[in-house]
């Protein structure tokens, strides 16, 4: 039976082919432990166990890993906004790494209620900080980064293919471009789309957790994490990645980028699966347009009721 999945990377349906024979590795964005879950995050984790119990059924063995996200995770995805874990912190007047256990339980709780199995590798990103700056010290060797205002960035412009994956128009990038709001534009960019590596100038007083690196001490670029703990527990080439699709842009693209600036090849796989959270709709759903919250509600409870006595 031929399975066929919506590769971000062709923008279209494709068949998948797996790059080991009867294998399937692959990596699911996890949750940012700030808070609780709401029904929508739910929503992403739901699509993940469908497509990791639809693999297993077609006879493929998998390796799934998971994300935890404890560590620098801002409210934008540019590098602006608050840091959601020092946020959510001062409100619950507790320390950074309680509220990270306490709200990464309750999502336990969450995916076991929904009869979610248990991704093989969970990894959390605070206990993978040698492994981002390992990455970072062979993309920083390849002259793909510059320091600038005392954080190490990103230079785009060092990669012609970067706006590949999302088909984007650069000059889209400029803060404030479609009306957008900015509270900060940060002047230290030599291009609008360029993100940090590595902090060690931290725009918020009192950084909760904070490591020594090659350039200074702070803590690593959201956009980093999920790249070198892929790499670790899958190797630098995997069959599928999903994630939110308000990522693709910057994050996603990032993780793309990750085996080719470091490596310095020029790799194209064109049948790696890069699937974005929003594409359950067309992946199982055949959906033109996002589900409403009912109908996310009804599939929830349906995956629950169901899912025990199918697989």
């Amino acid at each position: 039976m031929a399975l066929k999945l919506y590769n971000t990377m062709g923008h279209a349906m494709q068949e998948f082919k797996p790059i080991r024979e009867n294998f399937v590795g692959f990596y699911g964005c996890g949750p940012t432990v700030y808070n609780y879950a709401h029904i929508g995050n739910l929503r992403a984790y739901v699509f993940l166990d469908i497509l990791d119990k639809t693999l297993q059924y077609l006879g493929y063995d998998i390796k799934h890993v998971m994300n935890i996200t404890d560590v620098g995770h801002l409210t934008g995805d540019g590098d602006d906004g608050e840091d959601k874990m020092k946020k959510s912190a001062a409100e619950r007047h507790q320390s950074v790494l309680e509220v990270a256990q306490f709200y990464t339980e309750a999502f336990m709780k969450d995916i076991d209620a929904l009869n979610i199995r248990h991704p093989d590798v969970i990894c959390k990103a605070t206990e993978h900080i040698n492994e981002m700056i390992e990455l970072i010290k062979k993309i920083e060797a390849n002259g793909h980064t510059y320091m600038a205002g005392g954080n190490l960035y990103f230079d785009i412009s060092t990669y012609s293919d970067y706006t590949k994956l999302a088909n984007l128009n650069l000059e889209d990038l400029v803060a404030g471009a479609g009306k957008r709001k900015v509270a900060v534009v940060d002047e230290n960019k030599k291009n609008p789309g360029d993100f940090v590596l590595w902090f060690t100038k931290s725009k918020f007083e009192d950084q909760a957790m904070t490591w020594d690196s090659p350039w200074g001490r702070g803590y690593p670029g959201w956009h980093i994490e999920c790249s070198a703990m892929s790499m670790k527990y899958l190797g630098k080439h995997f069959d599928i990645h999903t994630g939110g699709i308000d990522h693709v842009p910057v994050t996603i693209q990032m993780k793309l980028l990750r085996v080719k600036v470091h490596s310095q090849k020029k790799t194209e796989r064109k049948d790696l699966g890069l699937i974005t959270g929003s594409t359950m709709n067309s992946l199982f759903l055949k959906a033109e347009k996002c589900p409403s919250l009912q109908e996310i509600s009804s599939l929830c409870r349906h995956h629950f009721q169901k899912t025990r006595a199918i697989l």
